[in-house]
């Protein structure tokens, strides 16, 4: 069975940076793209970045271009989101997913496992 488990969020302020954690189990990494994606209140679920396990390929979306930064370590399975000058824009539940499969894509729909989320909270 899939699982995977955040953590990682809390409080900081703008201009801070914070380090998300995906940990994961129950599959192969080197067969999945995992991605973050993040919901703030009243807002729908939007992708922030993917990346293919089994060569480091990665996709950013627009938004977070030079600010986010996703990383894998394969032996713990988990994956990583460094984000830095967070702004209170990114005040959201970050999530991870995966799907089996080496497409990079942000699509909600593409994704088969997401876990709890980890509350991101930047403050002005």
């Amino acid at each position: 069975e899939v699982h995977l488990v955040e953590s990682g969020g809390g409080l900081v302020q703008a201009g801070g940076s914070l380090r998300l954690s995906c940990a994961a189990s129950g599959f192969t990494f080197d067969d999945y793209a995992i991605a973050w994606f993040r919901q703030a209140p009243g807002k729908e679920r939007e992708g922030v970045s993917c990346m293919r396990s089994s060569d480091g390929s990665t996709l950013y979306a627009d938004s977070v271009k030079g600010r986010f930064t996703m990383s894998s370590d394969s032996a713990k399975n988990t994956v990583y989101l460094q984000i830095d000058s967070l702004k209170p824009e990114d005040t959201a539940v970050y999530y991870c997913a995966v799907h089996r499969g080496i497409l990079l894509r942000l699509w909600v729909f593409m994704y088969d496992y997401w876990g709890q989320g980890t509350q991101v909270t930047v403050s002005s």
